[in-house]
């Protein structure tokens, strides 16, 4: 790869026919339409905060370093940026009037309201460039390099630079556009930042584990696809079935893995009204110390209790139990378990120690019975294994 330093180009040359692109697609150009600023490998412009980029022009200012900033050089002659996009976006906003920074006595400031002198400040400063020019591969490779400082690319704004191109492209302007209605309806189920490309990255995750392929093979095979079809029509057929089958909201549904469970369960028949009562009676439940893989529980039939993690009776309630039961017993003359002293074996009498019993919900939970003294009983732990839900 062959590089040259450009120490010429300045603040001003590079903001020459910057735009700023407010529904974040592929754009953000400078540099009198010679740079891209955004290629379609770059994350989105994250430093829009109030902290980082007033930081960029207050660096500016006071002539500190803001560091190497690289471009690339494609086969046409143009320019890509490499590395600096957050910065170059950030002074390239500010100059065009996007945001404001505070000057010395706190006043807001717009570049357009700064003295004559510091808007030349900002204007005349000189960059320092990389100019890199060489093969994609060696390109996309030194730009994962130069990304390890700062702040780091996740591992999808790493795939998008792999494998960039009009599919891409195509899956940015719905999945990593924030001015996209959709968005909204579809954070209450899957979490992550739009602009770190993580709404992307859930949608490759369901619709590749459909498929048994990885998100990298995916992208790969479908790099050139001008339009992604399957991905999105995948992607809204798994929010239509859960917001079809729950007809309630709540925060803990967003991050679930929806798209194995639409998977696993679409296939099923079900009523949505049952589902909403069942939802609503186990969320009330204070026994249920997993209230987040309720809709798995509900979806599954109501048979795998594991999901729950039912909270179990204390050691104070078991114990209490146990002196209960043994002080009745021995008054008796019959076991301490109740399931023994029913029987007609030689355990009938049996006084078990404490150590040999479990404790037991005397109404099982699953047909409503609670998680309190009232409904602990102490059972031999023959009997306990063996009872279930009868």
């Amino acid at each position: 790869m062959k590089t040259t330093l450009h120490t010429e180009w300045t603040v001003a040359d590079i903001c020459k026919g910057f735009t700023y692109n407010e529904l974040e697609g592929k754009g953000l150009f400078g540099l009198d339409g010679r740079l891209t600023i955004q290629p379609e490998y770059q994350r989105h412009y994250i430093y829009n905060d109030g902290k980082r980029d007033v930081a960029v022009i207050e660096s500016l200012l006071k002539d500190y370093p803001i560091g190497l900033i690289y471009f690339n050089r494609t086969a046409d002659g143009r320019y890509e940026v490499l590395d600096g996009q957050q910065r170059i976006t950030s002074f390239g906003r500010f100059v065009t009037g996007k945001f404001a920074i505070r000057d010395a006595e706190g006043n807001v400031q717009y570049f357009s309201g700064l003295p004559e002198e510091a808007q030349e400040k900002i204007m005349r400063s000189q960059l320092l460039i990389y100019e890199c020019e060489g093969e994609e591969k060696e390109i996309k490779e030194w730009f994962k390099t130069i990304n390890i400082a700062g702040i780091p690319l996740n591992e999808q704004e790493l795939r998008n630079a792999i494998y960039s191109g009009s599919f891409v492209n195509a899956a940015k302007r719905v999945f990593s556009n924030s001015q996209n209605a959709e968005v909204q309806k579809w954070s209450h189920y899957v979490k992550g930042d739009v602009k770190r490309q993580e709404l992307l990255a859930e949608a490759l995750k369901w619709v590749c584990e459909s498929k048994g392929m990885s998100i990298d093979a995916y992208m790969s095979m479908h790099r050139r696809d001008n339009a992604i079809n399957e991905l999105e029509n995948y992607f809204r057929s798994v929010i239509d079935w859960v917001s079809a089958i729950f007809t309630m909201v709540e925060r803990d549904m967003c991050g679930l893995e929806w798209g194995r469970l639409y998977e696993t369960y679409h296939g099923r028949p079900y009523s949505v009204d049952h589902v909403t009562e069942r939802v609503r009676a186990l969320q009330a439940d204070g026994s249920i110390r997993c209230p987040r893989n309720i809709y798995e529980y509900v979806l599954g039939g109501e048979e795998d209790k594991k999901l729950l993690d039912i909270r179990m009776f204390e050691e104070p309630t078991k114990r209490a139990a146990y002196m209960r039961q043994t002080k009745d017993a021995e008054e008796r003359g019959v076991s301490n378990c109740p399931l023994c002293a029913a029987g007609e074996n030689a355990n009938k009498t049996r006084i078990y120690k404490y150590p040999e019993m479990d404790a037991d919900h005397v109404t099982a939970w699953s047909k409503g019975g609670a998680t309190t003294a009232e409904n602990c009983e102490m059972l031999c732990k023959t009997h306990n294994r063996t009872k279930g839900n009868r």
